[in-house]
């Protein structure tokens, strides 16, 4: 690989700013300004395509700030917005001035009306609804006007209000007259007795259309409650922390500000691990609630908790406990998390209601999800592989820790040593990762040659090359993508295509990102720092292009064989981001295709047919048109009876489109022998795997996929025979 560019930028831009900050003074308690003023600073040195804070800036800001805070306009009047726009052509002034008035006036107002939105929704639903009524409500929130008085404010959340509890009200008010079929079941003394020993609850009683229209306001008020005790946590330096990633976000949609805390998830996220207690929990009124607990760690090792269960204090080692109720989620979370091979100890209110206290000694989790997996596919006499790719993951600590090109290579080692003829390599939802990972997986499937081109502002382009001649895997490949494989996906898709190295099955066009991100730590530009830790900046600081010389950048990757999905006709993507980087070529790379088996035109026509023929793919295509078209629907009734009709409609729609899930592929799909040896001991990954299993057997994608490798096999078999007989 050739000097990596994105270094150098950063390590200059570090060293200028340095100088830079030294004559910047801000006090303690102005700790907002100073953050305002490292990241424009940092935007304009060091963003790949610097816009210019001016006038048409500030508005862009202005209205996305409103927007960001405010998206169904249910606080601010319209007197509110007419006071802010006095500010409206000043931002970018304010800005070059770390000036913040303009903040400081929108979330003190912002604070009063959500204050005030309290008593509106607990008046508003203490009246019944009269689902009689002959109304509707505008969902299109974009183009609705704020309120021009606290009346009018009163009557939009009257509507919204309505419209939210009219699916529970349908769902309650559906059972009066009819015996539910649990109930009736339950007649039987055996049922009864498996009920009350299983713990599964009892359906609920019938309701009166009174009932119902009471329970479903009680219901509503529970779920507004819990958000605005959510909220309600929420600091000042949260708002603000909105405010500069709405600004960040005027620079293009990757761009994004991570708060100390923020950063620190982030990481986690792309190495797929941390250390705590392998726990998922949840803010409920009496502690944190034990939501899902991941398989391997501390928490299922012990046993002794469950999903369900609350935390309601924390203790360290031999420390007093510290009691969580009340606490912020991130706070109680703070306090539970920490360093391998310490203790916790959890005051626990476990499901039944019994009080107990749990010791654990922390540990490094690993989320199982977020890595690569494998599965054997069996048709008929022939097996082949599929490799599951969620993100392209890295510890950037250490890259000699777990990453994807490692573990994918293992995989491929061991399907070839299970007997695979065929590699299929699952990178749908994949929304991208690490860079030099790409660049080492895509080296698995060639000899060697250019991977990605990437390009920092005004500057040359930057080759990454895989320069290990040694080919991991030689045999026929298919690559499986859809709308929303991005980044990092796109790069090893493009040089897989662009080599005719394998084919590329899945949506019309992949997602469209073809920038370049680095994490800047902000305490590294200031050399005198009294305020902490200052979080970081994600930058776009390049943009990458495939070895062909075409960017990625919203056009994406174009499927060599374009299979509909659900996704089809809805706007996803790039080019539906708000301020996106265009598209733009640059010269090719010198690089020598596959001059392997690939017959790519009769592969692709082969394939198209199959695709033209298959009553599954038909319908697929039927309900993406149709969920396409629910999505359009903006005028929603609040008359019961018309929205029973149209949901009946929809109803019975959805039931018709349920059968996409019956789907039958007729393929086996098997555990790789390591991990039948982890099942003996973890019944949970025997579990997760027998599910995915399930699903990947009724994947019609996958199934195609199969059919292409088959093809691909064949035509490498045709080759061999014609080059014995020369």
């Amino acid at each position: 690989m050739k000097r990596n560019l994105a270094y150098v930028l950063v390590v200059m831009l570090i060293s200028v700013a340095s100088c830079s900050f030294t004559n910047k003074s801000f006090e303690n308690d102005d700790k907002d300004k100073l953050l305002l003023d490292l990241i424009t600073y940092v935007l304009e040195k060091g963003h790949y395509e610097p816009k210019d804070i001016d006038d048409d800036f500030s508005v862009g800001l202005f209205e996305d700030f409103i927007d960001v805070i405010d998206p169904t306009k249910r606080y601010f009047l319209a007197e509110d917005i007419k006071e802010f726009e006095q500010f409206k052509y000043q931002l970018d002034d304010q800005i070059k001035n770390t000036d913040i008035s303009f903040f400081n006036l929108v979330y003190d107002r912002l604070m009063t009306r959500m204050s005030e939105a309290r008593d509106i929704y607990k008046e508003v639903l203490d009246t019944p609804f009269d689902y009689s009524a002959k109304e509707s409500i505008d969902i299109d929130y974009e183009n609705l006007p704020f309120a021009a008085s606290k009346e009018d404010l009163k009557e939009r959340w009257r509507q919204q209000l309505k419209y939210a509890t009219l699916g529970t009200y349908d769902a309650k008010v559906r059972q009066v007259g009819k015996e539910d079929e649990t109930e009736k079941s339950l007649k039987n003394d055996d049922v009864v007795e498996k009920v009350v020993k299983e713990g599964v609850e009892e359906p609920e009683e019938p309701m009166t259309p009174e009932e119902a229209e009471v329970s479903a306001r009680k219901s509503t008020r529970k779920t507004l409650d819990e958000f605005f005790d959510f909220v309600g946590d929420l600091e000042r330096k949260d708002w603000f922390v909105q405010y500069i990633n709405t600004l960040v976000d005027e620079f293009d949609p990757h761009t994004y500000y991570f708060a100390p805390e923020d950063k620190e998830k982030f990481d986690m996220s792309m190495s797929g691990k941390f250390e705590g207690i392998g726990a998922r929990l949840q803010k409920k009124p009496g502690g944190a609630k034990i939501v899902d607990i991941i398989s391997g760690g501390p928490v299922w090792r012990d046993g002794q908790l469950e999903v369900g269960d609350e935390i309601l204090k924390v203790g360290q080692e031999d420390e007093e406990p510290i009691n969580i109720v009340g606490m912020r989620l991130d706070d109680a979370i703070k306090l539970i998390k920490g360093p391998e091979g310490t203790e916790v100890k959890l005051t626990v209110r476990k499901i039944d209601g019994s009080m107990e206290t749990v010791a654990l000694t922390r540990d490094v989790v690993e989320l199982e999800e977020s890595f690569a997996k494998s599965a054997s596919i069996i048709k008929e006499d022939q097996k082949f592989g599929l490799i599951n790719l969620p993100k392209f993951y890295v510890d950037f600590d250490d890259y000699t820790e777990r990453n994807a090109a490692t573990d994918v290579a293992k995989e491929v080692e061991r399907l070839k040593e299970a007997g695979a003829e065929g590699l299929i390599l699952d990178l749908r939802d994949n929304g991208g990762g690490s860079l030099k990972t790409v660049v080492e997986m895509a080296g698995l499937f060639i000899k060697d040659g250019p991977i990605v081109q990437v390009r920092s502002s005004g500057k040359g382009k930057d080759v990454y090359d895989d320069k290990d001649e040694r080919i991991q895997w030689d045999g026929p490949l298919v690559i499986l993508v859809n709308e929303l494989s991005a980044s990092a996906s796109e790069i090893l898709a493009a040089a897989m295509q662009d080599y005719k190295r394998g084919i590329v099955i899945g949506s019309q066009h992949t997602f469209g990102k073809g920038t370049v991100q680095n994490v800047i730590p902000l305490e590294n530009i200031v050399r005198s720092n009294d305020h902490g830790d200052l979080g970081a900046i994600k930058l776009t600081t390049q943009k990458f292009y495939r070895i062909n010389g075409g960017s990625t950048q919203l056009e994406g990757v174009r499927s060599d064989v374009v299979v509909p999905d659900k996704y089809s006709y809805i706007d996803l993507g790039e080019r539906d981001q708000a301020n996106p980087l265009q598209w733009d070529k640059i010269s090719a790379a010198n690089y020598t295709p596959w001059d392997g088996y690939i017959d790519y035109d009769r592969t692709v026509a082969n394939s198209e047919r199959r695709m033209a023929d298959n009553p599954q793919i038909k319908l697929i295509e039927e309900n993406a048109k149709w969920l396409k078209s629910k999505q359009d629907e903006t005028i929603i009734p609040l008359n019961y009876e018309t929205y029973k009709k149209e949901e009946e409609k929809a109803k019975k729609k959805s039931e018709y489109f349920k059968t996409i899930n019956e789907y039958d592929s007729k393929l086996t799909f098997e555990s790789l022998k390591y991990e039948e040896d982890l099942f003996v001991k973890d019944s949970v990954l025997r579990e997760k795997r027998d599910r995915w299993h399930k699903n990947l057997a009724k994947d019609v994608y996958v199934e195609e996929a199969v059919n292409v490798l088959q093809d691909l096999r064949n035509n490498s078999l045709e080759q061999g025979k014609l080059a014995v007989k020369d």
